[in-house]
Order: C-alpha cells, then sequence, then structure tokens
C-alpha cells in the first residue's frame, strides 16, 4: 500500500450552495486540487446502475458486519431493510458492534476465512489481511452492480493490492478537537486555540474541580496528538519512504509534551481513565456528566460523542462544539485518510448480491438518504450529491469534515494503524504510552521502544 496524500475538501459547489467535502487527492502543502467529477455523478447514473443489478431470483443470505455508535447501527439496520425490500429473494443477517475489540475479532475471521460476505473495514485492513489480494474479492469483476465511476482514480488506487481493487472508500476523515463548550464556561475558561490557553484551561479546571479535565485521551488518541504536536513543530511527515522521520531526540519531546499534559492537568493519567470502568470514552460518566470537556476524535466518529452527552440524565443540556486547531508550532499538524471502505470476502458464495449491498448503500438514493453521514461525507460522488440535493446529513460532521480537510496537510502511511502497533493492550502504542503515563519509563525510554516498534513494524 502506498501512503495517502493530502487530500482537500472537494464538493460539487459550483451547483450546490451547501458546502460537503468528497474524497479527492491533491499535493501535501499546495491548494492543488484533483477534481472528483466523474461524469456521471447524477442520482439517475446511480439508479440505472442499479437497475442492471439483478439477480436469479433465488434465495440469497448475506452476512454484512460493521463497527460504530448506536446511530450508525440503527442507520444501517433500516437500510438493510430497505435493500431487503428492494431486492426480496436477499435476506442480509447483520453483526456489529463498537470498536474495543473489533479488528482482532474480525482479523481472525478474515485470515481463518469465516469474515461476512460484506465487510465495513479500515483503510490499513487492506495492508494488513489482504493476504496480497486473496482476502477480498476484487470489486472491479462486479462493476456491473457497482458504479465505481462514482469514485475518484485515486480513492480507487489507494484501496488495490496487486492491481486489485479490495474495497470502495466510504469517506474520507481526520482528527479535530471537541468540546463540551458548557463546561468551559462553568469553568469561566475559553477554549483553546494554542498551547498557552491549553494550558490555562487545565489550571483553571483543576481550581475548579480536581475531578474534572479540559481533554481525555486514550492510549491510540495519544499516539496521533503526539503525531500532530511534532508535525507541527518540525513540519515532517510521521514516516518518510517506510522510514520513522524522526530523531530519538524529536520523539523525546514528543513524549515529554504527552507528559506535560497530564502534569499541567489537561488530560487525566491512563489509570484514571481505566478505574472508571467504562468500555470506551463516550460511554464514560465522566464525558457524560461534564468531567472530560474535550476530545481529539475523528470527525466520522464525533456523533456518538454528541449523543452521549446530549443523553445526560445528571447533567442535561450541554452544548458540544467543534474547535479550532491548536496551534502548536508553525505548522499545520494532522492528517488525513480513507475512514473506512466495504469490502467483500473473496470466498463469498454471492459476492455480486454482496457488491450489490455496496452499491446501495454508497450509490442509491434509498440508501444514501438512511444512512447520511453515519460514515462520514461520501466519496461517492453520487451519495454526495444526493445529501446535497436533499439538504442531509449531520451539520456537526460537516462542519467538522469541511475544517480538517482544510487543515490538515500530511500523509498517513498505511502501517501508522497496523494492529502490532494500535491493538489494545498489546500494541506498541499502548504498552509504550501506557508505560509512559504510570511512570515506568520516562521519556526517553519511552521514545526508544516506539521507534522501535514501529521501526519492526514498518520492515514486516
Amino acid at each position: 500500500m502506498r501512503k495517502i496524500k493530502q487530500w482537500t475538501a472537494m464538493g460539487l459547489a459550483t451547483v450546490m450552495a451547501m458546502s460537503l467535502s468528497a474524497c479527492g487527492s491533491g499535493k501535501s502543502n499546495t491548494a492543488e486540487t484533483t477534481t472528483a467529477a466523474p461524469a456521471e455523478t447524477t442520482t439517475a447514473a446511480a439508479e440505472t446502475k442499479a437497475a442492471g443489478a439483478t439477480t436469479s431470483g433465488e434465495p440469497v443470505e448475506l452476512k454484512f458486519s460493521w463497527w460504530g455508535g448506536d446511530t450508525r447501527h440503527a442507520a444501517t439496520e433500516e437500510a438493510i431493510k430497505a435493500f431487503q425490500a428492494k431486492y426480496p429473494n436477499i435476506t442480509v443477517t447483520p453483526e456489529y458492534g463498537a470498536w474495543t475489540g473489533w479488528e482482532e475479532k474480525q482479523s481472525l475471521n478474515i485470515l481463518g476465512g469465516n469474515a461476512a460476505d460484506v465487510m465495513q473495514i479500515n483503510w490499513n485492513w487492506i495492508d494488513s489481511y489482504s493476504q496480497g489480494g486473496k482476502s477480498f474479492a476484487n470489486l472491479e469483476d462486479y462493476s456491473d452492480v457497482l458504479d465505481l465511476k462514482q469514485f475518484t482514480p485515486e480513492s480507487l488506487d489507494l484501496c488495490k493490492v496487486d492491481n486489485k481493487l479490495m474495497a470502495v472508500p466510504i469517506s474520507l476523515t481526520g482528527r479535530l478537537f471537541y468540546w463540551n463548550k458548557t463546561a468551559f464556561d462553568e469553568v469561566g475558561v475559553a477554549l483553546p486555540t494554542d498551547l498557552d490557553s491549553l494550558y490555562k484551561a487545565g489550571e483553571a479546571f483543576k481550581a475548579k474541580d480536581p475531578d474534572m479535565y479540559p481533554l481525555a485521551l486514550g492510549e491510540y488518541d495519544r499516539m496521533i496528538l503526539m503525531v500532530y504536536y511534532l508535525e507541527s513543530k518540525y513540519g515532517k511527515n510521521w514516516v518518510e519512504d517506510g522510514t520513522v522521520n524522526y530523531t530519538e531526540d524529536e520523539v523525546k519531546d514528543g513524549m515529554d509534551f504527552i507528559t506535560g499534559l497530564e502534569e499541567k492537568h489537561v488530560i487525566p493519567t491512563l489509570a484514571t481513565i481505566s478505574g472508571d470502568m467504562a468500555d470506551s470514552l463516550d460511554k464514560n460518566a465522566k464525558w457524560i456528566d461534564g468531567k472530560y470537556a474535550g476530545i481529539f476524535e475523528w470527525d466520522s466518529s464525533a456523533s456518538k460523542f454528541k449523543k452521549a452527552l446530549e443523553g445526560s440524565v445528571n447533567k442535561p443540556g450541554q452544548e458540544f462544539v467543534v474547535g479550532e486547531f491548536i496551534k502548536m508550532g508553525n505548522n499545520n499538524g494532522g492528517f488525513t485518510k480513507i475512514s473506512m471502505a466495504f469490502a467483500v470476502a473473496a470466498n463469498s458464495k454471492h459476492p455480486k448480491e454482496a457488491a450489490m449491498l455496496i452499491n446501495f448503500l454508497l450509490n442509491d438514493e434509498e440508501g444514501v438518504k438512511i444512512c447520511s453521514t453515519e460514515r462520514g461525507i461520501p466519496c461517492s460522488a453520487a451519495g454526495l450529491k444526493i445529501l446535497q440535493d436533499n439538504k442531509l446529513g449531520d451539520p456537526l460532521t460537516i462542519e467538522a469534515n469541511t475544517k480538517v480537510m482544510d487543515y490538515s496537510k500530511f500523509t498517513l502511511d498505511s502501517k501508522f494503524e497496523h494492529n502490532d502497533l494500535k491493538a489494545n493492550p498489546d500494541g506498541v502504542y499502548y504498552k509504550v504510552f501506557g508505560k509512559l503515563s504510570s511512570k515506568e519509563s520516562d521519556s526517553a525510554t519511552a521514545a526508544k521502544e516506539l521507534i522501535k516498534g514501529v521501526t519492526d513494524t514498518l520492515e514486516n
């Protein structure tokens, strides 16, 4: 897999009043963009493709697996019902859950030949689990029922192995800051925009209540924020040409930054978060009730945090807002990536019907309307136009995606999210930042261990 280059926010602004972002490709640190504009971007084109998606009428059973929050689950189940109504001979059995432990379970299924027919996958799974193009079906073989013209060639190229299309991209995403504005207003401190204001927020929250923090970060969140800090300060990609692009001293600086966030009461220790006994941060009572007042999250995943906050019984009426990017240097830190993709198992007994389901979710008007932006802003030009024409989509997701596409300038190596690195609890990121937070390791040791772990993964 190649590295994903900087992708710029793009859409059909020339014909639509609503500004959304779609998948495109451009060169890092320039204003140059590649237009996603396939010739056929209308709903009619997608419907024409769907019209050709016919089957023999024989009963077909498909399994469909995905992860996400409750709103994604509900929307996807509704879309499945609509798909089954359109194709009565096809029965779709859903399998879904939260992210925690999901990759570990699904990787065993994929490598063991027991994967669902249709899978929502992370972009890096193509590199990690395709087994040289053998685990997933080549979706170009089903272009008669799956309209690939709705996706840019650049986005499809990023999903290929051995010149075989292993998946189709659903959306593009990046990380940015979200805040519980109500909590900040109660503390009486401004939302952070630079390091000084972030540190002042830590002081103010501690003075208000030692159990309150302006930001909460798990192990993987800390890795991504540390890279954001390093990119902001040093202006380099984390990995370049398959090699870690930072010295031990520079990574030590990043580790000192993370430790400083704990010491300045910006973030709780990992032991504190673990002691909260929550499966994930959006289900953590301290987040729900405003004790943790900020997150650094993917724009495609923030809606579940907003819903959790709005569902608070103890503290109703809290306001969840998209923050500004925090300036940590002379460069705009952060990267974008393909958020997720849909793939079909290579050993599926019904790959054509599986491809039909993907087309329904991404290109068909009914499926797109139901799923809306539950998986982010669509990469499909047809899907994007459907949302724009109908003024659909979560305003928060639209605002956040537009911001991150405009701001983030760095590239992501496809192995950044490799399971050997980000698995909980045995991945390199979890071990390194866990020991750093518990004081088992100092920043110099943590830097060495992180570089070694990442290098080992890159070389495998």
